[in-house]
């Protein structure tokens, strides 16, 4: 054994030793119970980031963790290799996106090996590759043929520097999620998914997760958008037509004083055509941004389209305007502006002048200063005709009957959540296995000619995708008529792949289905691990993808993630690290320097996983001195270590527990309660603590106090007990140095097999314990008593200590009350 801690050789033959045996390679087995643990598969942008290193380290010591304690634990592996930064990659280098994406892999795969990341790479996944993408075409066929996949012109979320159509979910403060540019509003020919369809489950079933942040389940509730209402026709004036309209105040609706509709409505556009004034408007709102913070603050514009239309009940006549706050894709792209009770509505009104009239009243009859906001809080009822006088409540219920009675409205329960538009303009991407013929229309490419391979070897100019320019891709035969016709060249969004992945790896090798038994018995992941980044989009569409699989046949379970851990980001000088602020942490270098184990340990005690982590070089290097401190103290204790392992494997040692040295007792003692701490700190997955524990522990190794008799000496024992207990809690954490040391002090088999400590009755007996003595509930004392001792022996003991006999002096004792365990407290009074 080395004298001194060499972490470059220690690790480099750690990982060769669990490489030859294979020992994260995972199989189906029904006498254990499984455990799958997952960590988003990253996007193989080229190399390790500190937030990569972050959250692949917790992933690891969850998966270790969960192995010691005997489960059969499935940790896989795989790459999100389609999408936008390597097509545009490819174009800025002039080199093919799948050139620069498998070469980043291999580069990233090393990383992670290095790292000593505990993946079982033989169910390794990449998703740009047409054995794992031609499930996804098949699966995408078998939702067209239930109806939940459809094409239709949109008006969509345009990225004029990605060239692509974005989801909502994509566009964040009005730009694109990726590029960072303004949104335009186009409308082109779109691919759907119905994921409305499965809106109420996707809503309900997160009553199911009590194990996911509440942080994450309010967004996912929040983006879904249920919402219990009314939805009312008005009649346009001089037409036979109408327009209908959602909403959640049917309270206010005697209030109503004008109509609002989108600019991208079709009233709109058919206005605009004999209207220059209002053509040049609606061109102007192609850009509207579409996140609600923006639509609520920005300022508010429109204009007349020249109609009217009638209320339902009063008959009045409301003029419609095109206004630049109401959003086609929300309820049906018109609303019934109420300018006293909204205030989007009141900024509008205002500031056309339009009619603003109360007919809701504070619930305390005050009057409410309509200057500078609308009165948006539910009331009593006014000049509302025969609902006068009624709560909202009670108003809203009765409005919604008469409106029923006569045909003009009815109850309607409305979603935010809008289809998932899947279609993308690019490259780089699963091809949409449809074919555009032009006597069929759109039909699905045969199942048997699956998969819709992508060409890898293509040549760009500009951003505009490859695919519209070869023919030998676009070019086919209808699969009915046997005409000619043309592929489609749109591809997936990349959010599609990742929506799945996780039953994939189940059954990487299956080609001859999406999914076969073996993705029930993994499946749903037990522990998934990544960015709250990620709670709408991917989390949404995962669970969406994963019912409709259900659905289809392919899984038994409601949702895909029992559990979800969302960590904290890495941050350097008080901000995210990223190149632009130069704040960067190369992993690399830090490995090179310390080891993988340094940079783990750090990683996990800095901060608990959920919170942002400071970066630190004092912590690194406090880290580092700690595994030299370890890696010492079983270089100093060697033989005394291997020689008890030898005692213990010919049954030789026992103690008598009564007779032991009561110090050293009580050092294995407080090393049991460490190793229970920490078990409790794996199971909430506060890591940081567990360290903590470890460091605890050596100190309580380094100082056991001799024994009063060589025949009560268990030092021996405690060292090698303790030393194998410490090295047990911290392998999840630093898996090479423990497994070097448990070799060379030959404890039994490898650590790897070795299953978390258990605690000793008798080791954990304690002879006697403190109690604080009160004294009319403050504070007077502290006295040791027989862990074993009678209610009135305690009693006697309290009333005879010096301190407590100087207090009471001159005092009767009236009462006397003992919380076992902990104190005593004595009741007195004047005599």
């Amino acid at each position: 054994m080395d004298e001194q801690y060499q972490p470059q050789k220690i690790e480099e033959a750690t990982q060769a030793y669990w490489e030859e045996r294979n020992f994260f390679q995972a199989t189906e087995d029904l006498s254990k119970e499984k455990f799958y643990c997952l960590t988003m598969f990253p996007y193989p942008s080229g190399r390790l980031h500190m937030g990569h290193v972050r959250v692949y380290t917790i992933g690891d010591v969850i998966a270790r963790y969960q192995r010691m304690l005997g489960k059969n634990v499935m940790q896989p592996m795989g790459w999100d290799a389609f999408g936008l930064p390597a097509e545009n990659a490819a174009i800025k280098h002039k080199t093919p996106p799948a050139e620069w994406t498998y070469k980043n892999i291999d580069f990233m795969r090393k990383q992670m090996v290095r790292l000593g990341l505990g993946y079982d790479w033989s169910r390794e996944i990449t998703t740009c590759e047409p054995s794992y993408y031609r499930w996804e075409q098949w699966f995408f066929i078998q939702l067209y043929k239930k109806g939940l996949v459809y094409k239709k012109n949109a008006e969509v979320n345009w990225d004029p520097v990605d060239q692509t159509v974005l989801a909502n979910e994509q566009v964040v403060n009005g730009r694109g999620w990726r590029s960072g540019a303004l949104v335009e509003r186009r409308e082109i020919p779109q691919w759907f998914i119905k994921i409305t369809a499965y809106a109420d489950e996707l809503l309900n079933d997160l009553d199911k997760l009590p194990h996911w942040p509440e942080q994450v389940k309010v967004m996912q509730k929040n983006w879904i958008g249920r919402s219990e209402g009314l939805e009312v026709q008005f009649p346009i004036s001089h037409t036979d037509d109408h327009l209908t309209i959602f909403t959640t105040r049917p309270d206010t609706l005697f209030g109503v004083t004008y109509i609002a509709i989108a600019p991208q409505h079709p009233l709109a556009k058919k206005a605009a055509e004999n209207n220059p004034e209002l053509a040049k408007f609606l061109e102007e709102c192609r850009n509207i941004k579409v996140a609600e913070a923006e639509l609520a603050t920005m300022e508010k514009r429109g204009l007349p389209i020249g109609m009217t239309a009638r209320h339902p009940i009063t008959q009045e006549e409301l003029p419609i305007w095109v206004a630049n706050f109401v959003v086609l894709e929300y309820g049906s792209g018109a609303v019934m502006a109420v300018p006293a009770h909204d205030q989007r509505d009141f900024e509008f009104a205002q500031h056309y002048q339009l009619p603003i009239k109360q007919v809701i009243q504070p619930s305390d009859q005050s009057a409410w200063d309509f200057a500078d906001s609308a009165l948006v809080q539910p009331g009593k009822l006014i000049h509302s005709g025969e609902f006068s006088a009624l709560d909202s409540k009670t108003a809203s219920t009765k409005i919604i009957d008469y409106l029923e009675a006569q045909q003009l409205g009815k109850r309607k329960i409305h979603f935010r959540i809008r289809d998932w538009g899947i279609s993308r303009q690019r490259y780089w991407g699963t091809p949409v296995p449809m074919i555009n013929c032009p006597s069929c229309g759109t039909v699905p490419v045969p199942e048997k000619d699956l998969p819709v391979v992508l060409p890898e070897n293509v040549e760009f100019s500009g951003v505009s995708s490859p695919l519209k320019t070869m023919p030998e891709f676009y070019e086919t035969t209808c699969p009915e008529c046997g005409k000619p016709a043309h592929r489609e060249t749109d591809t997936f969004d990349t959010f599609f792949e990742s929506s799945w992945y996780y039953a994939r790896f189940a059954c990487k090798k299956q080609d001859k289905a999406m999914l076969d038994g073996r993705a029930n018995y993994w499946v749903p992941v037990d522990q998934y691990v990544g960015g709250i980044e990620h709670a709408v989009m991917h989390l949404l569409y995962a669970r969406f993808i994963h019912k409709a699989m259900r659905d289809e046949g392919l899984l038994n379970s409601d949702e895909p993630f029992i559990r979800l851990l969302t960590q904290g980001m890495v941050l350097n000088q008080g901000a995210k690290m990223s190149k632009s602020k130069g704040n960067v942490v190369d992993p690399e270098e830090l490995i090179a320097r310390f080891g993988a184990d340094t940079v783990r340990l750090f990683i996990i005690f800095a901060a608990p996983p959920e919170l942002n982590l400071e970066w630190s070089d004092s912590g690194v290097e406090g880290a580092h001195r700690f595994l030299k401190r370890l890696w010492a103290f079983g270089h100093e204790n060697h033989h005394r270590i291997t020689q008890e392992n030898q005692h213990n494997q010919m049954g030789t040692t026992s103690f008598d527990w009564d007779n032991v040295d009561s110090k050293q007792r009580e050092v294995l003692r407080q090393i049991y309660e460490v190793v229970e701490q920490a078990k409790f700190d794996y199971e909430r997955l506060q890591f940081n603590t567990v360290v903590s524990s470890c460091m605890k522990l050596l100190n309580l190794l380094a100082k056991i106090p001799e024994a009063s008799h060589a025949e009560t000496d268990i030092s021996p024992h405690i060292i090698h007990k303790g030393f194998s207990m410490l090295l047990r809690l911290l392998a999840p954490i630093a898996p090479h140095i423990t497994h070097q040391l448990w070799q060379y002090l030959h404890y039994d088999g490898i650590i790897l097999h070795a299953k978390w400590p258990k605690t000793s009755i008798a080791a954990l007996k304690v002879d006697s314990i403190e109690l604080v003595v009160q004294i009319n509930g403050k504070l007077r004392s502290r006295i040791k008593v027989p862990s074993n001792a009678e209610p009135k022996m305690i009693e006697t003991l309290a009333t005879q200590d010096a301190k407590v006999q100087n207090s009471i002096a001159d005092k009767v004792i009236k009462k006397i009350i003992t919380v076992p365990g902990k104190l005593i407290n004595i009741v007195t009074g004047d005599k």
